[in-house]
């Protein structure tokens, strides 16, 4: 891998900020490299300014938004926060939870309530792991994903206790099949309130189009065995959240957890399933969040500074050791491409000037583009293919995944009308001295410019290459705009764009 000839301050900071959100524009990292490493990833981590565009002024311009039935739209919402956010790390956390705390559309059928667990996941996804699996555990959308409203005394549903210990927390070979009963015992009562009549309400989906209303939990004592159980070496008279205190102080949990938020946020890991038999490609990284798990009282937080402070982030070697999942390329790539200012939260202004909007902002596909797009791509989010989510790493490359996430990137980068996309032509121009660039200088410009800053010797002298088939470039030829945005296009094919 060779290092582009720029500062390794500006890269180690392109890779934080891919890491920690979905990157940024060239145009902002030497403003980031100068406060320095430290502080900027303090901001990441303790947000000043939280502030997000309300969700109905979203709706106000995303129309489409308001229908909440279906994914596009739904997705596109999350899109457009995860691109317009203050808070990025945040947002990345929500994903990871979403990969994992699986729930979809395609048995829910009410994109809202998957929007709400993911709120969820803003809102304790970077707290403490116990209290984190006792909201899940109560999240109306979970409890139907996997049928504990039909988990009742006389006649236990053992789905979500399984899924509790194989993927939410422990993972496989961790537990016994009484371990399971015990727990799903203990879960007896934790139910939604209003499923009969949400029964009633979903029959009558073509008379009523926006005919959903938020689910909510509720305990049922009646229906919950107050029986002994023994879970885990443990015997008592154990609710849902007794459940969750024993799971959470198992070595396997802290593992699982660690493995986790390396998987996502350091390196991509061997598929989930292959855990127990497969050691983690760095031990003693696995070890040292170990011990901060145990140490900070479970807390994802303190886990993720130790990750974004730690050696083993900063080293090259890890710069390209992730395939970015569908939503972070297509997040970052509209990122570069900009376009999707905030509109004036204080109305229009004395002079009659009203909201200032991003061409992005006021495209009405951009719910389709995004949400559609992903899933071309092989992740409908909000609607994950199982319980066991996605996998991530290898398994978003193949033959017609890779199709679309080059289109996607080529049709976003290699557009002219996107502000991101016509500040970065103009700043490749305006390095020439004399009006040339060569095709080594050409290319170098093009991949600072994409924050690109680690290249292979193939990839780099594939693209001067082809440069080099055209000669010098030479700013003042009518072609060169076009020669710079074919260079763009082709680089957003490279693995150095697609990986992470």
């Amino acid at each position: 891998m060779v290092i582009a000839d720029t500062s390794k301050d500006i890269a180690l900071m392109a890779h934080l900020l891919r890491r920690t959100g979905f990157g940024s524009p060239r145009s902002e990292l030497d403003g980031y490299a100068k406060r320095g490493y430290d502080a900027v990833l303090s901001d990441m981590l303790n947000p000043n300014d939280q502030t997000r565009l309300p969700d109905d002024l979203i709706r106000r311009y995303h129309v489409d938004q308001s229908e909440l039935r279906i994914f596009e739209p739904g997705g596109g919402n999350w899109f457009f926060r995860m691109i317009t956010t203050s808070d990025p790390l945040r947002e990345k956390v929500a994903l990871m939870w979403h990969r994992i705390f699986a729930t979809a559309l395609s048995k829910l059928n009410f994109t809202k309530a998957i929007l709400d667990q993911v709120e969820m996941f803003r809102e304790y996804g970077m707290g403490n792991f116990r209290e984190l699996l006792v909201q899940i555990s109560k999240n109306p959308a979970m409890i139907l994903w996997l049928d504990n409203q039909d988990n009742h005394k006389n006649a236990i549903n053992e789905n979500y206790g399984r899924e509790l210990l194989e993927l939410f927390s422990m993972g496989a070979t961790n537990y016994s099949e009484d371990d399971i009963k015990e727990a799903s015992r203990a879960f007896t009562g934790w139910t939604i309130g209003n499923a009969d009549y949400m029964v009633v309400r979903m029959n009558a989906a073509s008379a009523w189009p926006y005919n959903r209303i938020d689910w909510y939990f509720e305990y049922n004592p009646e229906d919950h065995d107050n029986g002994d159980k023994t879970f885990l070496g443990e015997t008592g008279n154990f609710n849902g959240e007794d459940i969750v205190d024993i799971i959470c102080k198992q070595p396997a949990t802290a593992r699982f957890i660690s493995r986790m938020l390396y998987h996502h946020f350091v390196a991509d890991e061997p598929q989930v399933p292959q855990w127990p038999y497969v050691e983690p490609g760095n031990p003693e990284a696995i070890k040292l969040l170990m011990d901060t798990y145990f140490e900070s009282n479970y807390d994802i937080w303190s886990m993720l500074k130790v990750i974004f402070t730690s050696d083993f982030f900063k080293d090259e070697a890890v710069r390209l050791a992730r395939v970015k999942s569908p939503a972070e390329l297509i997040a970052g790539t509209y990122l570069i491409a900009g376009g999707f200012e905030y509109p004036e939260v204080d109305g229009f202004k004395a002079d009659g000037s009203g909201p200032k909007l991003g061409k992005q902002l006021l495209n009405p596909g951009f719910a389709y583009e995004s949400a559609g797009g992903a899933t071309r791509m092989g992740q409908m989010l909000l609607s994950p293919p199982s319980v066991e989510g996605w996998y991530g790493g290898g398994d978003w490359i193949n033959t017609g995944a890779m199709v679309e996430r080059v289109n996607f990137a080529s049709s976003i980068i290699g557009d002219i009308n996107n502000p991101g996309v016509k500040a970065i032509v103009e700043a490749v121009k305006s390095v020439s001295v004399d009006g040339n660039l060569s095709p080594e200088t050409f290319v170098d410009i093009c991949l600072d410019q994409l924050s690109i800053f680690e290249v292979s010797d193939v990839t780099r002298q594939e693209l001067v290459d082809y440069a080099g088939s055209t000669g010098d470039l030479v700013v003042s030829d009518p072609q060169s705009e076009a020669r710079i945005l074919g260079m763009l296009q082709l680089i957003v094919t490279s693995r150095e764009f697609q990986l992470n």
